[in-house]
């Protein structure tokens, strides 16, 4: 009787202090790793400067007619 009652102990349905605190765990480490792979994915699409760019002179704030 006391085997099988060890056994409880260790199961993850039966010990609800053990699987609580192992789901709050896996819970950070996902938190943990969207927040990382989130910034990653910002970091790769992140701003990279002004591009120097030829503007018409005829499209300016002021046009300039030929």
């Amino acid at each position: 009787m006391s085997h099988e009652i060890d056994y409880k102990e260790k199961e993850f349905g039966y010990n609800w202090v053990n699987s609580s605190r192992f789901l709050f765990y896996l819970q950070v480490l996902c938190l943990v790793a969207l927040c990382t792979g989130m910034c990653f994915y910002l970091y790769t699409y992140r701003y990279k400067g002004k591009p120097d760019v030829e503007v018409p002179s005829n499209t300016l704030y002021t046009p300039q007619y030929k």
